[in-house]
């Protein structure tokens, strides 16, 4: 299944299921099965979506800084994290929302 972000003022963003699962998640919108199929940002729940997903960036990264250290303490090699991260995955999706919040406009998925 994929994940259809829409709006007046950008292009529709699309993302498979797991990846705009776990951005609504961080921003806080129900995924469950059947209710997270559908639903809307509205232009004032923007910026708190905005700064959840910039936090979640920026303790994923601090995270991996974290593990490369310890591991190097340990003379391991360090560890290997997802080839795309959560930066380059929310980066197109907090730019539609940073557009959307400032032209007035409504995010869309599954309608």
């Amino acid at each position: 299944m994929l994940y259809k972000f829409k709006s007046k003022t950008t292009g529709d963003l699309i993302m498979l299921q797991p990846n705009g699962r776990r951005l609504l998640d961080i921003i806080g919108k129900d995924t469950q099965p059947g209710s997270g199929d559908k639903g809307i940002i509205l232009p004032a729940q923007m910026p708190a979506a905005i700064a959840a997903l910039e936090a979640a960036i920026a303790k994923e990264e601090a995270d991996q800084k974290v593990a490369i250290a310890q591991a190097l303490a340990r003379q391991e090699p360090p560890p290997r994290f997802e080839a795309i991260s959560l930066r380059q995955r929310a980066l197109p999706f907090i730019e539609m929302l940073r557009r959307c919040e400032q032209a007035g406009h409504e995010v869309v998925w599954g309608v």
